[in-house]
Protein backbone atom coordinates (compact mmCIF):
# COMPACT_ATOMS: atom_id res chain seq x y z
CA UNK A 1 0.00 0.00 0.00
CA UNK A 2 2.59 2.04 0.95
CA UNK A 3 4.30 1.48 -2.46
CA UNK A 4 1.53 2.91 -4.57
CA UNK A 5 1.31 5.87 -3.02
CA UNK A 6 4.73 6.73 -3.30
CA UNK A 7 3.96 5.91 -7.07
CA UNK A 8 0.94 7.79 -6.63
CA UNK A 9 2.12 10.64 -5.50
CA UNK A 10 5.49 10.29 -8.17
CA UNK A 11 2.39 10.83 -10.59
CA UNK A 12 1.53 13.47 -9.20
CA UNK A 13 4.38 15.32 -9.40
CA UNK A 14 5.45 14.33 -12.92
CA UNK A 15 1.66 15.72 -13.72
CA UNK A 16 2.28 19.09 -11.88
CA UNK A 17 6.01 19.33 -13.75
CA UNK A 18 4.13 18.89 -17.06
CA UNK A 19 2.07 21.72 -16.72
CA UNK A 20 4.51 24.47 -16.90
CA UNK A 21 7.73 25.66 -18.18
CA UNK A 22 8.81 27.50 -14.71
CA UNK A 23 12.39 25.03 -13.45
CA UNK A 24 10.66 22.32 -11.08
CA UNK A 25 11.76 21.63 -7.67
CA UNK A 26 12.64 18.48 -6.40
CA UNK A 27 9.95 16.31 -4.18
CA UNK A 28 10.99 14.09 -1.38
CA UNK A 29 7.95 12.39 0.30
CA UNK A 30 7.95 10.83 4.17
CA UNK A 31 10.04 7.61 3.02
CA UNK A 32 12.64 9.68 1.74
CA UNK A 33 12.43 9.16 -2.03
CA UNK A 34 13.58 12.02 -4.02
CA UNK A 35 12.45 12.71 -7.76
CA UNK A 36 13.28 15.47 -9.87
CA UNK A 37 17.00 17.66 -10.81
CA UNK A 38 19.68 16.60 -8.55
CA UNK A 39 20.53 19.97 -8.48
CA UNK A 40 16.87 21.78 -7.94
CA UNK A 41 16.80 25.32 -6.14
CA UNK A 42 14.21 23.93 -3.98
CA UNK A 43 12.48 20.78 -2.60
CA UNK A 44 9.52 20.45 -1.58
CA UNK A 45 9.08 17.76 1.36
CA UNK A 46 5.82 15.85 1.58
CA UNK A 47 5.70 15.34 5.58
CA UNK A 48 2.87 12.53 5.01
CA UNK A 49 0.96 10.71 2.53
CA UNK A 50 -1.67 13.47 2.08
CA UNK A 51 0.10 16.12 2.25
CA UNK A 52 -0.81 16.95 -1.88
CA UNK A 53 -4.29 16.34 -1.09
CA UNK A 54 -4.16 19.01 1.68
CA UNK A 55 -1.72 21.10 -0.28
CA UNK A 56 -4.38 21.32 -3.55
CA UNK A 57 -8.37 21.02 -2.55
CA UNK A 58 -10.15 22.81 -2.47
CA UNK A 59 -7.59 24.79 -4.89
CA UNK A 60 -6.48 28.14 -3.51
CA UNK A 61 -3.47 30.42 -2.40
CA UNK A 62 -4.92 29.78 1.10
CA UNK A 63 -5.47 26.32 1.40
CA UNK A 64 -1.80 25.38 -0.27
CA UNK A 65 -0.26 28.36 2.33
CA UNK A 66 -1.83 26.30 5.50
CA UNK A 67 -0.29 23.29 3.83
CA UNK A 68 3.20 24.88 4.12
CA UNK A 69 2.45 26.98 7.56
CA UNK A 70 0.84 23.80 9.02
CA UNK A 71 3.81 21.52 7.94
CA UNK A 72 2.19 18.99 5.49
CA UNK A 73 5.02 19.94 3.47
CA UNK A 74 8.45 22.10 3.68
CA UNK A 75 10.50 24.16 1.39
CA UNK A 76 13.88 23.42 1.65
CA UNK A 77 16.33 25.68 -0.10
CA UNK A 78 15.37 28.65 -2.35
CA UNK A 79 11.71 29.52 -1.17
CA UNK A 80 11.14 31.88 -4.27
CA UNK A 81 11.73 29.28 -6.76
CA UNK A 82 9.54 26.99 -5.18
CA UNK A 83 6.77 30.06 -5.52
CA UNK A 84 7.93 30.68 -8.87
CA UNK A 85 6.91 27.32 -9.72
CA UNK A 86 3.58 27.55 -8.10
CA UNK A 87 2.85 30.38 -9.83
CA UNK A 88 3.65 28.91 -12.81
CA UNK A 89 0.84 25.95 -12.62
CA UNK A 90 -1.49 29.03 -12.86
CA UNK A 91 -1.19 28.25 -17.03
CA UNK A 92 -3.33 24.42 -15.85
CA UNK A 93 -6.46 26.56 -16.83
CA UNK A 94 -5.43 26.39 -20.14
CA UNK A 95 -4.75 22.50 -20.32
CA UNK A 96 -8.02 21.32 -18.86
CA UNK A 97 -7.80 17.96 -19.83
CA UNK A 98 -4.77 17.81 -17.95
CA UNK A 99 -5.68 19.64 -14.84
CA UNK A 100 -8.84 17.24 -14.84
CA UNK A 101 -6.40 14.55 -14.87
CA UNK A 102 -4.28 15.97 -12.23
CA UNK A 103 -7.27 16.69 -9.47
CA UNK A 104 -7.82 12.75 -9.99
CA UNK A 105 -5.07 11.63 -9.12
CA UNK A 106 -4.61 14.11 -6.45
CA UNK A 107 -8.49 13.05 -5.57
CA UNK A 108 -7.09 9.26 -4.91
CA UNK A 109 -4.50 10.15 -1.89
CA UNK A 110 -6.36 9.61 1.20
CA UNK A 111 -8.18 11.94 3.22
CA UNK A 112 -6.78 14.29 5.76
CA UNK A 113 -8.37 17.01 7.36
CA UNK A 114 -7.70 20.51 6.50
CA UNK A 115 -7.21 23.67 8.40
CA UNK A 116 -10.35 25.06 8.20
CA UNK A 117 -10.38 24.79 12.43
CA UNK A 118 -7.07 26.95 12.96
CA UNK A 119 -8.29 30.08 10.98
CA UNK A 120 -8.58 33.67 12.86
CA UNK A 121 -11.84 34.38 13.70
CA UNK A 122 -13.14 38.17 14.07
CA UNK A 123 -15.87 39.97 15.83
CA UNK A 124 -17.40 43.04 15.38
CA UNK A 125 -18.28 45.70 12.49
CA UNK A 126 -16.04 45.33 9.37
CA UNK A 127 -13.78 48.53 9.80
CA UNK A 128 -15.09 49.80 13.28
CA UNK A 129 -12.66 51.55 15.34
CA UNK A 130 -12.46 48.22 17.71
CA UNK A 131 -12.13 45.73 15.12
CA UNK A 132 -9.72 47.35 13.46
CA UNK A 133 -7.31 47.60 16.79
CA UNK A 134 -7.96 44.09 16.97
CA UNK A 135 -6.45 42.95 13.61
CA UNK A 136 -4.05 45.33 13.70
CA UNK A 137 -3.06 43.77 17.43
CA UNK A 138 -3.53 40.28 16.06
CA UNK A 139 -0.52 41.33 13.35
CA UNK A 140 1.63 43.35 15.27
CA UNK A 141 1.70 42.78 18.62
CA UNK A 142 3.78 39.32 17.97
CA UNK A 143 6.70 40.84 19.92
CA UNK A 144 9.22 43.32 18.72
CA UNK A 145 12.24 41.18 18.77
CA UNK A 146 10.68 38.34 16.24
CA UNK A 147 10.22 42.11 13.80
CA UNK A 148 13.57 43.30 14.36
CA UNK A 149 15.34 39.85 13.45
CA UNK A 150 14.14 40.66 10.14
CA UNK A 151 13.54 44.47 9.62
CA UNK A 152 16.53 47.38 9.49
CA UNK A 153 18.12 48.70 12.72
CA UNK A 154 15.78 51.39 12.54
CA UNK A 155 12.33 49.08 11.88
CA UNK A 156 11.03 50.45 9.16
CA UNK A 157 8.47 48.05 7.96
CA UNK A 158 7.45 49.83 4.70
CA UNK A 159 9.39 49.71 1.14
CA UNK A 160 12.58 50.91 0.81
CA UNK A 161 13.95 53.23 -1.58
CA UNK A 162 17.04 51.60 -3.71
CA UNK A 163 19.32 53.40 -5.56
CA UNK A 164 20.89 50.52 -6.88
CA UNK A 165 19.83 46.67 -6.30
CA UNK A 166 23.31 46.43 -4.14
CA UNK A 167 22.51 49.31 -1.81
CA UNK A 168 21.98 47.90 1.72
CA UNK A 169 18.60 47.56 3.23
CA UNK A 170 19.39 50.02 5.81
CA UNK A 171 20.96 52.70 3.59
CA UNK A 172 18.01 52.06 1.55
CA UNK A 173 15.19 52.73 3.87
CA UNK A 174 16.92 56.02 5.69
CA UNK A 175 16.74 57.43 1.87
CA UNK A 176 12.88 56.35 2.08
CA UNK A 177 12.28 57.91 5.29
CA UNK A 178 14.08 61.36 3.84
CA UNK A 179 13.05 61.35 0.85
CA UNK A 180 8.89 61.10 2.50
CA UNK A 181 10.70 64.59 4.63
CA UNK A 182 11.45 66.24 1.45
CA UNK A 183 8.38 65.05 -0.31
CA UNK A 184 6.53 66.70 2.43
CA UNK A 185 8.87 69.88 2.97
CA UNK A 186 9.41 69.60 6.40
CA UNK A 187 10.99 72.67 7.99
CA UNK A 188 11.83 73.89 11.21
CA UNK A 189 9.17 74.24 13.87
CA UNK A 190 6.51 72.56 11.93
CA UNK A 191 3.87 69.87 13.26
CA UNK A 192 4.32 66.37 11.34
CA UNK A 193 1.49 63.83 12.19
CA UNK A 194 2.56 59.93 11.12
CA UNK A 195 -0.44 58.15 10.95
CA UNK A 196 0.46 54.46 11.47
CA UNK A 197 4.00 55.44 13.01
CA UNK A 198 5.20 52.02 13.66
CA UNK A 199 8.14 51.66 15.76
CA UNK A 200 9.01 55.50 15.21
CA UNK A 201 11.60 55.52 12.50
CA UNK A 202 9.68 58.24 10.44
CA UNK A 203 8.99 60.68 13.47
CA UNK A 204 12.65 60.04 15.17
CA UNK A 205 14.35 61.12 11.57
CA UNK A 206 12.10 64.32 10.96
CA UNK A 207 12.86 65.62 14.45
CA UNK A 208 16.46 65.10 14.43
CA UNK A 209 17.00 65.74 10.92
CA UNK A 210 14.58 68.87 10.22
CA UNK A 211 13.66 69.88 13.38
CA UNK A 212 9.54 69.51 13.38
CA UNK A 213 7.32 68.59 16.31
CA UNK A 214 5.67 65.21 15.08
CA UNK A 215 2.64 63.20 16.89
CA UNK A 216 2.65 59.58 15.59
CA UNK A 217 -0.26 57.45 16.18
CA UNK A 218 -1.01 53.22 15.95
CA UNK A 219 -2.89 51.10 16.87
CA UNK A 220 -0.15 48.57 18.47
CA UNK A 221 0.06 48.93 22.04
CA UNK A 222 3.96 47.06 21.51
CA UNK A 223 4.63 49.51 18.63
CA UNK A 224 3.96 52.22 20.96
CA UNK A 225 6.40 51.06 23.43
CA UNK A 226 9.00 50.51 21.75
CA UNK A 227 8.77 54.30 20.22
CA UNK A 228 8.48 55.44 22.97
CA UNK A 229 11.81 53.85 24.35
CA UNK A 230 13.21 54.95 20.88
CA UNK A 231 12.33 58.79 21.89
CA UNK A 232 13.83 58.80 24.70
CA UNK A 233 17.26 57.18 24.04
CA UNK A 234 17.57 59.99 21.43
CA UNK A 235 16.25 62.68 23.89
CA UNK A 236 13.33 63.88 21.65
CA UNK A 237 10.59 63.59 24.53
CA UNK A 238 10.35 67.22 24.16
CA UNK A 239 9.53 67.30 20.49
CA UNK A 240 8.27 63.87 19.66
CA UNK A 241 5.09 61.69 21.35
CA UNK A 242 3.18 58.35 20.05
CA UNK A 243 0.19 57.49 20.96
CA UNK A 244 -2.31 54.36 20.56
CA UNK A 245 -4.96 56.19 18.85
CA UNK A 246 -7.16 55.57 15.53
CA UNK A 247 -6.74 57.73 12.81
CA UNK A 248 -10.37 59.28 13.24
CA UNK A 249 -9.54 60.17 16.67
CA UNK A 250 -6.89 62.41 16.28
CA UNK A 251 -7.44 66.48 17.06
CA UNK A 252 -5.18 69.28 15.67
CA UNK A 253 -3.81 70.96 12.74
CA UNK A 254 -0.56 69.66 10.93
CA UNK A 255 1.61 71.60 8.61
CA UNK A 256 2.29 67.88 7.19
CA UNK A 257 0.61 64.17 6.91
CA UNK A 258 2.26 61.09 6.23
CA UNK A 259 0.89 57.69 6.38
CA UNK A 260 3.18 55.00 4.96
CA UNK A 261 2.16 51.69 5.27
CA UNK A 262 -1.17 52.47 6.81
CA UNK A 263 -4.12 52.82 3.81
CA UNK A 264 -4.17 49.13 3.04
CA UNK A 265 -5.84 48.45 6.70
CA UNK A 266 -8.56 51.45 5.79
CA UNK A 267 -10.76 49.90 3.37
CA UNK A 268 -12.91 50.64 -0.03
CA UNK A 269 -16.07 51.78 2.13
CA UNK A 270 -13.68 54.12 4.27
CA UNK A 271 -11.49 55.53 2.38
CA UNK A 272 -13.43 58.65 1.68
CA UNK A 273 -13.85 59.00 5.91
CA UNK A 274 -9.79 58.43 5.66
CA UNK A 275 -8.97 61.37 3.24
CA UNK A 276 -11.54 63.17 4.83
CA UNK A 277 -10.01 63.41 8.10
CA UNK A 278 -6.75 63.58 7.02
CA UNK A 279 -7.51 66.80 4.83
CA UNK A 280 -9.36 67.83 8.25
CA UNK A 281 -6.30 67.87 10.21
CA UNK A 282 -3.91 69.29 7.24
CA UNK A 283 -3.35 72.75 7.75
CA UNK A 284 -4.13 75.79 5.23
CA UNK A 285 -0.84 75.03 3.24
CA UNK A 286 -0.13 71.66 4.13
CA UNK A 287 0.96 68.55 2.28
CA UNK A 288 0.32 64.90 2.61
CA UNK A 289 2.22 62.00 1.53
CA UNK A 290 0.37 58.83 1.47
CA UNK A 291 2.42 55.46 0.54
CA UNK A 292 0.20 52.10 0.21
CA UNK A 293 0.34 49.21 -1.43
CA UNK A 294 -2.54 48.63 -4.74
CA UNK A 295 -3.66 45.90 -6.68
CA UNK A 296 -4.04 45.86 -10.66
CA UNK A 297 -6.64 44.12 -10.79
CA UNK A 298 -10.10 46.41 -11.31
CA UNK A 299 -12.75 44.20 -10.47
CA UNK A 300 -12.99 43.72 -6.39
CA UNK A 301 -11.82 39.91 -5.58
CA UNK A 302 -13.64 39.16 -2.19
CA UNK A 303 -12.80 35.59 -1.63
CA UNK A 304 -10.25 35.00 1.15
CA UNK A 305 -6.38 34.46 0.54
CA UNK A 306 -3.69 33.31 2.82
CA UNK A 307 -2.54 36.90 3.21
CA UNK A 308 -5.95 38.56 4.23
CA UNK A 309 -6.51 35.49 6.40
CA UNK A 310 -3.19 35.03 8.41
CA UNK A 311 -1.91 38.53 8.14
CA UNK A 312 -3.44 40.88 7.06
CA UNK A 313 -6.78 40.81 8.73
CA UNK A 314 -9.62 42.77 6.53
CA UNK A 315 -6.83 44.53 4.97
CA UNK A 316 -7.80 45.52 1.20
CA UNK A 317 -6.16 46.70 -1.89
CA UNK A 318 -7.79 49.14 -4.09
CA UNK A 319 -6.43 50.61 -7.97
CA UNK A 320 -3.94 53.36 -7.58
CA UNK A 321 -7.47 56.02 -9.20
CA UNK A 322 -10.05 54.61 -6.31
CA UNK A 323 -6.96 56.37 -3.99
CA UNK A 324 -6.86 59.24 -6.15
CA UNK A 325 -10.79 59.85 -7.05
CA UNK A 326 -10.91 59.56 -2.74
CA UNK A 327 -8.60 62.23 -2.21
CA UNK A 328 -9.38 64.84 -4.46
CA UNK A 329 -13.14 64.14 -4.02
CA UNK A 330 -11.68 64.82 -0.24
CA UNK A 331 -10.75 68.79 -1.59
CA UNK A 332 -7.22 68.07 -1.52
CA UNK A 333 -5.35 68.53 -4.95
CA UNK A 334 -2.98 65.50 -5.76
CA UNK A 335 0.25 66.93 -7.04
CA UNK A 336 2.73 64.12 -7.06
CA UNK A 337 2.90 60.46 -7.64
CA UNK A 338 5.75 57.77 -7.69
CA UNK A 339 5.53 54.21 -8.05
CA UNK A 340 8.00 52.60 -5.99
CA UNK A 341 7.16 49.29 -7.63
CA UNK A 342 10.76 47.43 -7.97
CA UNK A 343 12.07 48.43 -4.50
CA UNK A 344 9.46 46.59 -2.81
CA UNK A 345 10.02 43.67 -4.20
CA UNK A 346 13.59 44.25 -3.20
CA UNK A 347 12.65 45.10 0.04
CA UNK A 348 10.82 42.10 0.78
CA UNK A 349 13.87 39.52 -0.57
CA UNK A 350 16.25 41.43 1.91
CA UNK A 351 13.51 40.60 4.54
CA UNK A 352 13.33 37.10 3.53
CA UNK A 353 17.02 36.61 3.38
CA UNK A 354 16.91 38.49 7.49
CA UNK A 355 13.97 35.97 8.17
CA UNK A 356 15.93 33.00 7.45
CA UNK A 357 19.52 33.74 8.90
CA UNK A 358 17.74 35.00 12.73
CA UNK A 359 15.12 32.52 12.98
CA UNK A 360 13.61 33.18 16.34
CA UNK A 361 11.78 29.24 16.82
CA UNK A 362 11.45 27.98 20.02
CA UNK A 363 8.25 26.78 20.04
CA UNK A 364 5.55 25.39 17.73
CA UNK A 365 4.04 28.50 17.92
CA UNK A 366 7.31 30.19 17.16
CA UNK A 367 7.65 27.94 14.18
CA UNK A 368 4.60 28.45 12.75
CA UNK A 369 4.92 32.75 12.74
CA UNK A 370 7.79 32.02 10.81
CA UNK A 371 6.41 29.78 8.03
CA UNK A 372 4.04 32.70 7.59
CA UNK A 373 5.92 35.45 7.41
CA UNK A 374 8.77 33.50 5.52
CA UNK A 375 5.53 32.67 3.03
CA UNK A 376 3.98 36.10 2.82
CA UNK A 377 6.82 37.64 1.77
CA UNK A 378 8.32 35.71 -0.70
CA UNK A 379 5.13 35.69 -2.34
CA UNK A 380 3.89 39.34 -1.94
CA UNK A 381 7.58 40.00 -3.74
CA UNK A 382 6.96 37.54 -6.66
CA UNK A 383 3.64 39.45 -6.75
CA UNK A 384 5.34 43.05 -7.08
CA UNK A 385 8.29 41.64 -9.69
CA UNK A 386 5.30 40.21 -11.86
CA UNK A 387 2.97 43.64 -11.47
CA UNK A 388 0.02 41.74 -9.84
CA UNK A 389 0.44 44.91 -6.66
CA UNK A 390 2.32 47.86 -7.55
CA UNK A 391 3.00 50.48 -4.33
CA UNK A 392 2.32 54.31 -5.14
CA UNK A 393 4.21 57.63 -3.01
CA UNK A 394 1.21 60.11 -3.38
CA UNK A 395 1.38 63.72 -2.58
CA UNK A 396 -1.34 65.46 -2.29
CA UNK A 397 -1.65 69.34 -0.96
CA UNK A 398 -4.68 71.68 0.30
CA UNK A 399 -5.53 73.90 -2.96
CA UNK A 400 -4.19 76.86 -1.46
CA UNK A 401 -0.89 75.58 -1.34
CA UNK A 402 1.52 77.43 -3.44
CA UNK A 403 3.30 75.31 -6.73
CA UNK A 404 6.95 73.93 -5.80
CA UNK A 405 8.25 74.02 -9.55
CA UNK A 406 10.13 70.83 -10.91
CA UNK A 407 10.95 67.75 -8.22
CA UNK A 408 14.73 68.48 -7.31
CA UNK A 409 14.12 69.13 -3.64
CA UNK A 410 12.42 65.43 -3.57
CA UNK A 411 16.31 63.52 -3.29
CA UNK A 412 19.23 64.46 -1.85
CA UNK A 413 21.98 65.44 -4.74
CA UNK A 414 24.28 63.46 -2.23
CA UNK A 415 22.61 61.24 0.57
CA UNK A 416 25.81 59.81 2.18
CA UNK A 417 24.14 56.09 1.54
CA UNK A 418 25.36 55.20 -2.47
Amino acid sequence: MEDELVQLNKDIYETLVSLTDAPPPAMRTWTGETWGPPDAAATLVLQHPSALRVMFVPPSDLVAGEAYVFDDIDIEGDIFAALEFGAGLDAVRRHPVKALKLMRRVRKLPEAPGHEDRRPTRSGKLHSKSRDAEVVRQHYDTGNEFFASFLDPQMVYSCAYFLDSTDSLEAAQARKLDLVCRKLQLAPGQRLLDVGCGWGALIIHAALHYDVEAVGVTLSPEQATEARRRIKEYGLEDRVTVEVRDYREVEGQFDAISSVGMFEHVGAKKLGTYFERLYELLGPRGLLLNHGITTRLRKPDNKATFVSTYIFPDGELHPIEMAITAAETSGLQVRDLESLRPNYALTLRRWVDNLEKNPLIETEADEIRHRMFRIYMAGSALSFESGGTDIYQMVAVKPERPWTLGRSFMVAADDGNA
